[in-house]
């Protein structure tokens, strides 16, 4: 039997891992700037969170949501605190896009409406309702497209009230820094008016902050540099560090029913303590702060270099646009500088480090791209 291809794949096979760093098979060493898409939030192989999953899987891996699990209640509390959101409730499930569905769900069971508002370039999920919210058609199969959207200018505050008085909208549902649509970030007044016209219309307002939450812009979640508290908040990606778990944070205003929402995996022990264990060291490490400084760092430095066209983001979650294609300019730091990059489009450079780096990286990076660029740009 062969694997169903449908991944673009890199000849390069990591077989080992530690911080922000990762080797492959022959044994070179590269420089991991992207974190298996933002996945990777306390490095590599970090000794705290393997010892806590090894201590875990050596008492009980898993059984499902019919009996008591104080792992669950533990991790509630702890990202209640981390988030500054310990008021809302928690639904713990395993990925961002069953996140989202879930989500989505609670919206239209709660305003008893179907129909979504998304904004354009934004990525929410490859399940029935996620894809249907994202600006992909190559990805929306017919069966997906029965799903009742509209969808309308990133930023544009007008075009949404105008769909919103129009009352019918379950859920508005936006990212806290769009990642593939090219790390785009939210004005805070747009945000905080979204926010008001979503109460004034009864809609339910989702943070879709699987990317950019969980410390990566500097903050918890990348809406807090906004006033807003959102009706629902959905994560993923950073949340493990690797081990597969997603969860929807819950206000108080929606009223849960047993049998409402349902899974096999979600909250098992190792996808919590794995949790515990991230949000641990989120804490000790000050990693938070840590994105934030190094973030700024790389940013300035960045905006000292010409051929980048446009610059965007937040803590570590950094977006470079330059005015032609980037394909040869990721295969050229991957091969010849070792250095994992990620792509928003055809021309946008992506980086979501580990939220540990350093200033070393940070300049490891940019001396490699200066050279890249010497050559790509002359």
């Amino acid at each position: 039997m062969k694997l169903f291809d449908v991944y673009p794949l890199f000849d390069i096979e990591p077989t080992k891992a530690k911080g922000a760093y990762v080797w492959d098979k022959t044994g070179q060493k590269y420089l991991d700037l992207y974190g298996g898409h933002a996945v990777i939030s306390i490095g590599h192989s970090h000794p705290h969170y393997v010892q806590r999953i090894n201590e875990q899987l050596q008492q009980i891996g898993f059984y499902s949501n019919s009996v008591q699990n104080s792992l669950q209640a533990q991790l509630a509390t702890k990202l209640g605190e981390l988030s500054g959101y310990d008021d809302y409730t928690l639904f713990l499930c395993n990925s961002g896009a069953e996140a989202n569905e879930n989500a989505l769900k609670l919206a239209s069971f709660h305003t008893g409406r179907s129909k979504i508002l998304a904004f354009a370039k934004g990525f929410h999920g490859r399940t029935s309702a996620t894809v249907a919210a994202t600006d992909n058609p190559k990805i929306v199969a017919p069966i997906n497209a029965n799903h009742a959207v509209v969808r309308v200018p990133w930023g544009d505050l007008e075009a949404t009230k105008t769909e919103l008085d129009q009352h019918d909208i379950a859920a508005v549902i936006i990212e806290g820094i769009q990642g593939v649509g090219g790390v785009q970030v939210p004005d805070p007044v747009f945000l905080e008016g979204l926010a008001q016209a979503c109460k004034a219309a009864g809609t339910v307002l989702i943070l879709d902050e699987i990317q950019s939450g969980y410390g990566r812009s500097g903050k918890f979640f990348a809406h807090q540099y906004s006033t807003i508290r959102p009706d629902l908040i959905t994560m993923a990606k950073g949340m493990g560090n690797g081990f597969p778990v997603g969860g929807a944070l819950i206000s108080s205003g929606f009223e849960p029913w047993h049998g409402m929402l349902g899974t096999t995996f979600g909250g098992n022990h190792l996808a919590c303590v794995a949790s515990i264990a991230v949000l641990e060291v989120l804490e000790q490490e000050k990693l938070m702060n840590n994105a934030h400084q190094v973030g700024d760092y790389l940013m300035k430095q960045l905006k000292n270099i010409g051929a980048v066209k446009d610059l965007r983001g937040q803590g570590l979650m950094i977006g470079l646009e330059f005015d032609f294609e980037i394909r040869d300019l990721r295969k050229q730091l991957l091969f010849e500088h070792h250095i994992f990059t990620g792509a928003s489009g055809a021309h946008t450079l992506r980086l979501l480090p580990p939220l540990g780096i350093g200033q070393t990286e940070a300049d490891m990076f940019i001396e490699a791209l200066q050279v890249v660029l010497s050559k790509v740009v002359s």
